[in-house]
């Protein structure tokens, strides 16, 4: 059967037919180097992996190409700011553009190693192909694709007739989804930057016969793929956010300086989803393989979750779908662990096999069904085969899957002391010595082994680090796993509720604290752990060991600050609770005060740092003892009993900015007064969160939130202090 794929220009699938019969020339939009890529970004490298070890498995010679963008640009808006993302992640980190490029460049390389990509035959550099650019933006001028204004080169859309066709974004709908400033140099706003005039202190810029300047964002790709495989080339991958603009502008470049069609076959994968939302930087999700392996995940474990969705339909990632794919990945080499070390029988060709090899590349063959093709392999795995037989079948299929289990013996081989060990079991359970057999079983596995016992003998292999984090403690992945107890009846007069993420030193000084002044009281602190990586969930969990007043619940990834918050709420037994950010610092009896204030039923929140509005649009903090119409969030309490009425935190606020002032309104609307008492003892210090972002990160972050507060309580102003009788 035939390899088909969707081509984004057809809208079909189509039998790919190379234009040389036994070459494949591939092109692949590599990453632009001014930070790590992220998973998003490499479940595209994955499609376009897929795709070239199954040319190479029908025996065509792929020529791959995939370039690395150090020039600095990464959208066309980002060029028409003239702003940089390479020079302005090099000035924060005290580096040259070209030294940041190479360092991230470097991790990339070795991102994909740990994914079992296959290195592309050239990593063709955009700063290194400057003149390949220049001289196709002559090409376009003499062919009239092209016109100057000023120092810059335009491509001018109107030009091609043709540009729309891959996106369908034509005619008048095609300034839709282009967010750009007007530029008055452009004869059309459609067009699009060939070669930008470098402006005053720009450190990354060429000479040209322009003046100096620097290439923009589409002409790289074709530049450097005509010089790499020349002016046609068969397929071209990429993520589909790269089909409009850069794309469809390649293709007027390329064909409107030739004349001839660019490329054949158009590839794309669909978007990676994180928790069920775009990833982004500001929505804290655009994980990188660092924060995987951070939690102890392999990377392969990644690679197998994104073989179990096709590559042109959008992936929901999850942790807890991550954790299945690890075991998943686990369980599929521990089927190759055994039967490589069993009796190896002579294999013969059978109807079986060749029909289990029909099924697995059938599957392959129609439009990349990789997950059908993972299903077919676990269906081999599963039959009434010699061991053999299906780790021949299973060794095969993974020349395409990529998941090395072809590695599995090396990966399980065991230090020499643990087989020592293991060997002394063995003999140990021959003499029906099984008491301490047992024993040295549990010594194994506290060391981190997994140990079974078998008709072929006993063996051991090294714990997965999800194996290891799961003898540790357990985790969950959202509010919604975690029951509610607000219907228990009181167990302590107090509930200190905290969120920790990482900040160990913050963490310790909070919580001290908090316990410090609690002789009058009996308490309790429940910490949210939000997905720490730097030691503060192992410090968290040893001290919830050493004191029963303490309770921890992990999450395996940062989860939005209302859902981590409404954790805390739901676990929480005091009769008050009292929410406490890691920046804040209890200096005495804060605990009785505001037992008192609480007993006023009319009071349904209390805390020292309060803010009132006029208009609901600016927010002041108050200098004294008031009632006020929100709470801040370093320290507010209120009544357990009274999140019945009043509700959760809402989940969609995923930044802590404005949240409290959300949560206060819906004490407020439901009926309840807020208290500032400016006395009681708590000292805010550095607010991490906050003073680690960057500046336009926050206002991004707090507009979002204050956007969603203000949309539900603008029609309130009546809740207002100011508007009380």
């Amino acid at each position: 059967m035939a390899f088909r794929i969707f081509n984004t220009l057809t809208r079909k699938v189509e039998e790919f037919v190379p234009r040389t019969s036994n070459v494949v020339t591939m092109y692949t939009c590599g990453p632009t180097v001014y930070r790590d890529a992220h998973i998003g970004n490499f479940r595209s490298y994955l499609m376009a992996d897929w795709i070239r070890r199954v040319f190479e498995r029908e025996g065509y010679a792929v020529q791959h190409i995939k370039n690395i963008t150090d020039v600095g640009h990464m959208r066309q808006e980002v060029l028409e700011r003239g702003e940089d993302k390479v020079i302005a992640a090099a000035i924060s980190e005290g580096k040259t553009p070209m030294e940041i490029a190479k360092a991230y460049t470097e991790t990339f390389f070795q991102d994909e190693a740990k994914l079992n990509i296959r290195p592309a035959h050239e990593f063709p550099r955009a700063t290194e192909h400057v003149e390949e650019m220049i001289e196709l933006t002559r090409s376009l001028l003499a062919r009239g694709h092209a016109y100057q204004a000023g120092g810059n080169i335009y491509f001018s859309v109107s030009s091609f007739p043709r540009y729309g066709e891959l996106s369908g974004n034509i005619g008048a709908e095609l300034q839709v989804g282009v967010r750009v400033e007007v530029d008055p140099l452009k004869r059309d706003a459609r067009d699009f930057t060939l070669w930008k005039e470098a402006e005053a202190g720009r450190m990354l810029k060429w000479d040209s016969p322009w003046g100096e300047g620097f290439p923009g964002w589409h002409i790289e790709c074709s530049a450097m793929s005509m010089k790499y495989l020349g002016k046609q080339i068969d397929i071209h991958t990429g993520g589909v956010d790269n089909i409009f603009p850069h794309h469809e502008g390649e293709i007027a470049q390329s064909q409107g300086a030739t004349g001839l069609d660019f490329v054949r076959y158009w590839v794309h994968g669909q978007h990676l989803l994180a928790d069920g939302v775009k990833m982004a930087k500001s929505a804290a999700n655009n994980y990188t393989l660092r924060d995987l392996e951070a939690r102890d995940f392999e990377p392969l474990a990644f690679r197998y979750l994104c073989l179990t969705a096709r590559f042109n339909t959008r992936l929901n990632f999850t942790f807890a779908a991550l954790r299945a794919a690890q075991r998943g990945l686990t369980r599929l080499r521990d089927r190759v662990w055994e039967w490589s070390l069993g009796p190896r029988e002579k294999l013969e060709p059978t109807q079986e096999m060749d029909a289990c090899r029909s099924a697995f590349w059938g599957r392959v063959n129609d439009n990349l069904d990789m997950p059908g093709a993972l299903a077919q392999a676990w269906r081999t795995a599963h039959l009434p085969l010699p061991p053999s037989s299906r780790l021949q079948l299973l060794l095969e299929f993974d020349e395409v899957l990529g998941l090395g289990l072809s590695d599995v013996l090396a990966r399980y081989r065991l230090p020499s002391e643990a087989d020592i060990t293991l060997q002394g079991r063995a003999a140990l359970r021959e003499k029906r010595r099984y008491s301490n057999a047992d024993s040295i079983r549990q010594q194994l596995h506290t060391e981190g082994y997994v140990v079974r016992d078998t008709h072929g003998g006993t063996r051991a292999r090294p714990m997965t680090g999800q194996e290891r984090r799961a003898e540790a403690w357990q985790e969950v992945s959202s509010s919604h796993e975690v029951p509610s107890l607000i219907d228990h009846p009181d167990a302590v007069d107090v509930s200190f509720v905290l969120l920790a993420c990482n900040y160990q030193e913050d963490v310790q000084r909070c919580i001290q604290s908090a316990l410090r002044w609690t002789d009058t009281s009996s308490v309790e602190v429940v910490v949210v752990d939000n997905g720490s990586t730097d030691g503060t969930s192992r410090w968290l969990e040893d001290l919830a060991q050493a004191d029963p007043r303490v309770r921890v619940v992990h999450t395996d990834h940062i989860l939005g600050d209302a859902a981590a918050k409404n954790i805390g709420l739901k676990q929480s037994l005091g009769r008050i609770v009292i929410l406490l950010d890691t920046s804040a610092e209890v200096t005495g009896d804060l605990h009785t005060p505001l037992l008192q204030t609480l007993r006023d039923s009319r009071v349904g929140m209390a805390g020292p740092f309060g803010l009132v509005t006029t208009d609901l649009r600016h927010f002041d903090e108050v200098a004294n003892s008031t009632e006020v119409d929100a709470m801040q969030a370093y320290c507010f309490a209120f009544r357990r009993a009274d999140l019945a009425i009043v509700g959760w935190m809402p989940e969609s606020f995923r930044f802590y900015r404005n949240l409290d002032i959300q949560f206060s309104f819906q004490f407020k609307a439901s009926g309840f007064k807020i208290l500032a008492d400016r006395s009681l003892p708590v000292h805010r210090h550095e607010h991490r969160q906050w003073s680690e972002l960057a500046e336009e990160e926050r206002e991004k972050l707090s507009h979002d939130n204050f956007r969603r507060f203000l949309k539900r309580w603008e029609h309130r102003k009546d809740l207002l202090v100011v508007n009380q009788a």
